[in-house]
């Protein structure tokens, strides 16, 4: 077996979530969770097919994050992961729906910072042993820097 780390494409002002399912269905269903949620996102996904004919499925309503995607699933190439790359919308706001789909196993990663994906490859294929989301902290926040938190979850709508 060998370990390997794979550097996700995150193109600028997008998101990544990035997930195990374990079903063909999952591309339909992600699409359609969505679309329902957010008339305003634009989203690419990818799923990494992991029996028969082992394709990597795709939907999206933006070619451009649905290219990157691909790309993406291509680089991990593990059986039954998804990325998905999405713009105009926070992953928070889409995570329990995606999280509720009977088909989805985990999420590994939800997040616009540089992501390395920790990959094991044996005989048989490649697994997502975990990811690296963004960087190591640097200390603990101080009073001002709580400050500074709260008036940016104020500021972007998620607390009153």
């Amino acid at each position: 077996m060998e370990l390997k780390t794979v550097q996700l494409d995150i193109p600028e002002d997008s998101n990544l979530i990035l997930g195990q399912t374990h079903f063909i269905k999952t591309v339909e269903d992600l699409y359609e969770i969505l679309v329902g949620i957010s008339s305003q996102v634009k989203f690419g996904l990818a799923f990494c097919e992991a029996s028969g004919p082992c394709l990597i499925r795709k939907a999206s309503n933006d070619p451009t994050l649905e290219a990157v995607a691909v790309k993406n699933a291509q680089a991990i190439a593990a059986g039954h992961s998804f990325v998905i790359l999405m713009k105009n919308a926070y992953p928070i706001n889409f995570l329990n729906a995606i999280k509720q789909c009977p088909e989805v196993c985990s999420i590994y990663c939800a997040t616009a910072n540089p992501v390395e994906v920790i990959v094991a490859e044996s005989e048989q294929g490649r697994g997502i042993l975990g990811v690296i989301d963004g960087f190591s902290p640097k200390g603990v926040e101080t009073n001002e820097d709580i400050q500074t938190r709260q008036a940016f979850l104020r500021q972007i709508g998620y607390k009153c």
